[in-house]
C-alpha cells in the first residue's frame, strides 16, 4: 500500500503537482487548483499537529469503519471537509506549492513510531496510518485535477 513514509511514493506525488498549473480546471468539486494546493497544505499541517481541527464524535472513529477509510474505501467525491482545512486562502503559487514539499519532507522527519495528532474524524491514528491516509488523500486531490 502507497505511503507518504515511501521515498517512491512521495517523489511520485512531486511529480505529480509539478505537472498542476493553477488555472487547471477540476474534473469535479468546487476547489480551484489554487484551492486545492492551499487545503493539502493545511492537511499535512494538521497531520503536524500544527492546525487544531475540531474533533467530530463519528462513527468513522471505531474500527472497522476507521481501517476500511484509511485502508480500502475510496474517498468520495464532492465530500465535505473540516471548515479549519478550508480556511486558507491561496497565496503565491509557488509558494503554495513548495511548502507542500517542505510540508511533506518534515512528515519524514518524523518517525512512524512517534506520537501523532489525533485526527478529527478518525480519532487517534499511528504514524504508519497517517503516512497511507496522507497519501490517498493527495492522490484524491491530483486525479481531482488530472495529475
Amino acid at each position: 500500500m502507497k505511503s507518504i513514509w515511501q521515498e517512491s511514493t512521495r517523489r511520485e506525488l512531486q511529480d505529480r503537482l509539478a505537472k498542476l498549473m493553477p488555472e487547471r480546471p477540476g474534473q469535479w468539486g468546487k476547489f480551484s487548483a489554487a484551492q486545492m494546493v492551499a487545503h493539502i497544505v493545511e492537511s499535512f499541517r494538521s497531520s503536524l499537529g500544527e492546525l487544531t481541527v475540531q474533533s467530530k464524535n463519528l462513527p468513522l472513529r471505531y474500527t472497522p469503519l476507521k481501517q476500511l477509510v484509511i485502508y480500502w474505501l475510496p474517498f468520495p467525491k464532492n465530500a465535505p471537509t473540516a471548515p479549519e482545512l478550508i480556511a486558507r486562502k491561496p497565496g503565491v503559487w509557488s509558494a503554495d506549492v513548495a511548502e507542500v514539499h517542505e510540508l511533506m519532507n518534515r512528515f519524514v522527519s518524523r518517525r512512524p513510531g512517534d506520537q501523532w495528532p489525533e485526527h478529527a474524524a478518525l480519532g487517534h491514528l499511528t504514524g504508519e496510518q497517517w503516512g497511507i491516509l496522507m497519501y490517498r488523500h493527495t492522490d484524491h486531490h491530483f486525479r481531482q485535477f488530472g495529475v
